[in-house]
């Protein structure tokens, strides 16, 4: 089953209607919040639609408000009113909000499935377990793309190239927002991977990293939605940019652009679902009825048939196969190859759940200037 382009289109889309439960303990339809794109069309082939199949009389309803999740279930929690029922975050969004009481506590092993042998959920998702309340789904990256057609002779193999405008001139997309952007600025101005965070805490190592930046500010065109670099790249508006590994697999093997993927100090995330808090206890039970399938062994490699993501689960990976449609093997497309792997970056999710709202403010402040 594929959305057609149509469904993609729409910010929100009931996929049945709803009818009464028997038994009345669960609800008969689910707000789920997620991020668009060919991520949410991989959500919905992989564990939405059979969900649905295997329960009849339920529905779901879609709305692309992941971005600006913790926000709005604030609002959403002053008002009294918490209208999602299931919401993906990555993993520092998870971690703000169930600091801040505003997702539910989940117990790995009695909430979610145990893998196919028997082996515990805790220990199949293991140190990705990475807050209370966090249910991860899959490891991305954020990496770069650029056109094979404009850099030259000499491809990019350095995140650093980004910051080289003799090397590659033309204009950059970055995402308009800190993360990332501080780290590969300050890896590029010198600093050893291991001391990143320990600088970017301190006030004189945010204005470093934005002093780099700033060297090459008025060659970047600022980004907010995933789909936005690989479509500059493709209208070669940019000769290289920031995005998720994902969107660029789409770019390269399903659209065959002109575009290359450089996985030096690709920025591993974690991806994955929270349940709010202040939901009543029918529609409680059927996001946590949701959560137990969509997460199990088998779900999870089989999103993988759709995007080229990393299951969050070990029991996962070795069922990982090929690509629906395209028929390719998913395993080398994966951020977490080894041979995508050798220079990784592990994004520091403690870090930002602490600082994000201080360094947003002086970036964006940055940005104006």
């Amino acid at each position: 089953m594929k959305l057609t382009k149509t469904l993609l289109a729409t910010t929100a889309l009931t996929l049945a209607s709803g009818t009464a439960f028997a038994d009345g303990h669960m609800a008969s339809d689910m707000t789920l919040v997620s991020w668009g794109g060919a991520y949410q069309s991989s959500q919905q082939n992989a564990y939405v639609a059979p969900y649905l199949e295997m329960n009849d009389g339920v529905s779901a309803v879609w709305d692309e408000s992941s971005a600006e999740a913790v926000a709005k279930l604030r609002a959403m929690n002053e008002a009294g009113s918490v209208t999602w029922d299931v919401v993906d975050v990555v993993a520092a969004d998870a971690i703000r909000l169930c600091d801040e009481g505003l997702a539910l506590e989940i117990d790995p092993d009695e909430d979610l499935a145990a893998a196919p042998d028997g082996t515990s959920a805790a220990d199949d998702f293991g140190d990705l377990l990475v807050s209370d309340c966090f249910i991860p789904q899959i490891v991305y990256s954020t990496t770069f793309g650029y056109r094979t057609d404009l850099v030259g002779d000499t491809a990019p193999t350095s995140v650093c190239a980004v910051f080289d405008t003799e090397a590659y001139p033309g204009k950059r997309s970055l995402e308009k927002r800190p993360i990332n952007n501080m780290e590969w600025a300050l890896l590029c101005d010198g600093v050893a991977k291991d001391d990143v965070y320990d600088v970017l805490a301190t006030d004189d190592g945010q204005q470093q990293a934005l002093d780099k930046l700033a060297t090459i500010k008025d060659d970047v065109i600022w980004w907010s939605a995933g789909a936005d670099t690989p479509q500059l790249l493709a209208d070669g508006e940019v000769v290289m940019g920031s995005t998720y590994n994902g969107r660029l697999f789409a770019a390269i093997e399903e659209q065959k652009q002109p575009i290359g993927m450089l996985w030096d100090a690709q920025v591993f995330d974690l991806d994955g679902w929270i349940i709010p808090t202040g939901l009543s206890p029918e529609r409680e039970a059927r996001a946590r009825d949701f959560i137990k399938f969509a997460t199990d062994t088998q779900r999870l490699a089989d999103q993988a048939k759709y995007i080229s993501y990393g299951p969050a689960r070990a029991s996962s990976a070795p069922l990982v196969g090929q690509h629906a449609e395209l028929g390719i093997d998913m395993a080398p497309h994966m951020p977490t190859d080894p041979n995508n792997a050798q220079n990784t970056f592990l994004y520091n999710y403690e870090f930002w759940a602490d600082y994000r709202d201080d360094i947003d403010a002086k970036f964006q402040a940055w940005l104006a200037q």
